[in-house]
């Protein structure tokens, strides 16, 4: 066994706020794990990406991913954000990066670094700033000497912040893994010899900088050296081609969760069962041992972030959703993964693996370790029909398109179709209505002339090179006389001199592709034709505004409003018109949204703070991309937010409401040939030290609300043959049990968790015998 040594560095780091500090040490690796300090891991790490959600919510989501079961937190470094001018830094506020991994050290759990410097991520630019395209000379991405002078100075400026507050593992820190480039092989093929050049180049200036831990590059097959190559998708168990060499481990940096979402299309989903099925299916065939959610909390776009046509909110069907809360039972769900997995720990990271077929679409991946110890993995490839497997003298049943876990070989803790976690509704408390004219002030756009502007060009202009992302919007505007001009459309042209004014609309730059460099967007000709003299005009000279009056005038904050003259509100349905209005907030702690379902398209800022675009008018085959907008509670002062709505194409702002977010409801529905929470596996062990006692666990109804919430009411029990499933209607089935809820009602009511055993005897007899039954309940919660 080949081990890979990095530079080493031993320390004990001290207790950090609440929680322990996770201790760093040596990290190493070969071909079956990551060794950190001496200990072979399996680690489950989620995306949490800071500049997309609030210092004031990091330590919560946090918590929450650690109570989902992840040992480490992955995050990317948004280049454009600390840099947004050649060598000006920003590591401010929301864009503390070191106070952000401090947080994750504080909860003891590993960071991994994903410093690329382009990162794609749906992010504006895919993170590069734009002031680099305008270095002369430049090519992004490829063997060119401009390029890789700002990406080394960006990239050892990251691990030199990180070194100097020891935060690398080497160095006694929480970060284990560092990643460099990004997703580069999608690419390569583009840039010939120069993208392998560049390859070669981006590994080795990396491991130079002597971080002490692994380097990683995501979907490089060709990752040089001693950088791990590693898969991203949602299939890495079946499409992954393994590691590039025999003494690197299978890693999987972005398994994801469901998948951004673009306006004018309604939201992606993917289930638990199929996300635990393919980390299930890469820990067994593929001997993965590293599985990263990308994103376990999408959060929010805020500004102009969002790349091109991609929502404010940012994978919002993520196990933590867009506001913190958790989707269940995606979150649960996992949870009991993850725990199921670390039972087998031991025959995974030492044992040998031994494939066996035990169907057309059945087989078993079996490890034995040295020391006796012995898990299997039995898996149902057959999307459409159950089966029954055989194995070492038992018989075991495997729904469609399944896994089952045995981490003794023996007793089954887990399946991946299984789900025994509740089901959560997320409800929006309607807030004040904003619906008094009175309450709103307006402020509509000057439209520019040739004679107004300052940036004057003979020809069109390149909308990104001309606006610098500044802005998404840019007038373009010239005068023509012509006595004999005539237009057959609806535009009133006069006789003489006529200003024409077009304004071109970006939402969001570019993030990904080759040579993203050249790029281009906005205008590319403009023809006038004279139908008495059949002559095509396109030659005038240009004059430019870039960006909106109220942008430049910063008229979204209290001090840039008063330089506008505002006046009372007239009327709906008014193009490039700004609106303001003074709102309190909802009380309470709960999170807070912006429902925008009557607007148009535009931007939004409380308090000078963008809470990002908006574009509700834009409409899906089933309603609106997006209807609420995240208003961070951080944004919010008790009484008096300035909130401003710049309204592009004439929304009506008189049914705005600033409402709450919660989780009202939860749902449980298992039946009795469900699995006992993982939970009980260990405790069955701790008491009897007996693998054979394990089968003595029953599977149960465990219903919990979120904190300072309690069960306040069962609006459904039913212990038989109930109809429905918690994702859409229920009712009582042919097979009912008259008690069922009664006994729930005692089990449940007042407290903030309860769990009801699904058995007979717990609903005093059996309702149908000979019946296969199940408990379903729905309770809500205050």
């Amino acid at each position: 066994m080949r081990r890979v040594l990095f530079l080493v560095a031993a320390a004990v780091l001290a207790v950090i706020g609440s929680g322990s500090a996770v201790r760093g040490g040596d990290v190493t690796y070969d071909g079956r794990s990551l060794i950190i300090d001496g200990q072979r891991k399996i680690v489950f790490s989620g995306s949490i990406h800071y500049p997309r959600s609030t210092p004031e919510m990091w330590p919560s989501l946090i918590a929450k991913a650690k109570e989902g079961g992840l040992d480490a937190i992955e995050t990317y470094v948004f280049w454009n954000v600390h840099e947004p001018q050649p060598g000006h830094y920003d590591f401010s506020g929301g864009h503390d990066i070191v106070r952000f991994i401090k947080e994750v050290q504080a909860q003891g759990l590993y960071a991994c670094l994903r410093i690329g410097p382009f990162i794609q991520s749906e992010w504006s630019y895919g993170g590069l700033p734009f002031w680099l395209h305008d270095i002369p000379g430049i090519v992004f991405r490829s063997d060119n000497e401009p390029f890789k002078v700002y990406m080394q100075n960006f990239t050892a400026k990251v691990v030199s912040m990180m070194q100097s507050e020891n935060l690398y593992a080497s160095q006694g820190g929480p970060i284990i893994l560092s990643q460099i480039e990004n997703e580069y092989g999608t690419v390569q093929k583009a840039y010939g010899q120069e993208g392998l050049a560049y390859v070669q180049w981006a590994a080795q200036m990396a491991e130079g900088l002597q971080t002490g831990v692994p380097w990683v590059m995501c979907k490089q097959n060709n990752a040089p050296g001693h950088v791990i190559n590693s898969c991203n998708g949602m299939k890495c168990g079946q499409t992954f081609v393994g590691p590039n060499s025999p003494n690197k481990p299978s890693i999987w940096t972005e398994n994801w969760t469901t998948h951004y979402q673009v306006y004018g299309e309604d939201a992606p989903m993917r289930s638990a069962e199929d996300i635990a099925f393919h980390v299930t299916l890469f820990i067994a065939a593929k001997k993965g041992s590293f599985v990263n959610y990308y994103m376990y909390h999408g959060g929010t776009n805020f500004g102009r972030t969002a790349s091109a046509f991609v929502t404010t909110s940012y994978y919002d069907q993520a196990p933590l959703d867009e506001y913190g809360l958790t989707t269940q039972p995606k979150w649960g769900h996992l949870k009991e993964l993850h725990a199921a997995i670390k039972l087998c720990s031991t025959p995974l990271l030492s044992g040998v693996q031994v494939n066996l077929y035990l169907g057309p679409q059945q087989q078993a991946y079996i490890f034995n370790a040295v020391s006796g110890e012995c898990a299997v993995f039995l898996i149902n490839n057959d999307s459409s029909n159950a089966a029954s497997v055989p194995f070492r003298n038992a018989s075991y049943d495997l729904p469609p398109m399944s896994i089952s876990i045995l981490p003794d070989c023996k007793n089954v803790a887990f399946n991946t179709a299984k789900v025994s976690t509740q089901y959560t509704a997320r409800t929006m408390g309607r807030g004040e209505v904003l619906d008094a004219a009175d309450v709103w002030q307006e402020f509509t756009e000057a439209i520019p002339n040739f004679d107004s502007t300052s940036t004057r060009s003979e020809t069109l202009l390149e909308q990104m090179n001309t606006t610098k992302d500044s802005s998404d919007y840019l007038w373009s505007t010239f005068s023509r006389k012509n006595p004999r001009f005539k237009f057959e459309t609806s535009v009133s042209l006069s006789k003489g001199i006529n200003n024409v004014s077009l304004l071109s609309v970006m939402v969001g730059m570019p993030d990904s592709g080759a040579f993203l460099e050249n790029r281009a967007a906005g205008l590319r000709t403009v023809r006038i034709r004279d139908k008495q003299d059949t002559n095509d005009f396109t030659n005038y000279s240009w004059g430019y505004q870039i960006g909106l009056q109220g942008e430049t005038l910063q008229i979204y904050t209290e001090q840039g409003s008063s330089q506008v003259q505002w006046k009372k509100f007239s009327n709906a349905g008014n193009p490039l018109t700004w609106y303001k209005t003074q709102v309190d907030a909802p009380p309470g702690d709960v999170p807070v949204a912006l429902n925008l379902a009557s607007m148009g398209k535009g931007e939004a800022w409380v308090n000078g703070q963008s809470i990002g675009r908006y574009w509700p008018s834009y409409r899906t085959p089933n309603g609106s991309a997006q209807t609420w907008y995240h208003v961070p509670r951080s944004f919010l002062k008790p009484a008096g937010n300035l909130l401003v709505l710049q309204e592009e194409e004439g929304g009506n702002p008189l049914q705005v409401s600033l409402d709450t977010v919660s989780i009202s409801q939860v749902c449980g529905h298992v039946t009795a040939s469900h699995l006992a929470p993982v939970s009980s596996w260990i405790e069955h062990h701790q008491k009897h030290k007996s693998p054979a006692k394990v089968s003595g666990r029953r599977p149960k109804v465990l219903l919990a609300c979120p904190s300072k919430s309690k069960i306040s009411r069962i609006s459904f029990a039913s212990y038989g043959t109930p109809l429905g499933n918690c994702r859409n209607s229920m009712a009582v089935g042919t097979c009912h049990s008259q008690n069922s809820k009664a006994v729930v009602e005692e089990a449940c009511l007042g407290k903030m968790k309860c769990s009801i055993p699904v058995s007979d005897r717990q609903f005093s007899g059996d309702p149908c015998p000979a019946k296969a039954k199940s408990l379903m309940v729905v309770a809500e919660c205050r």
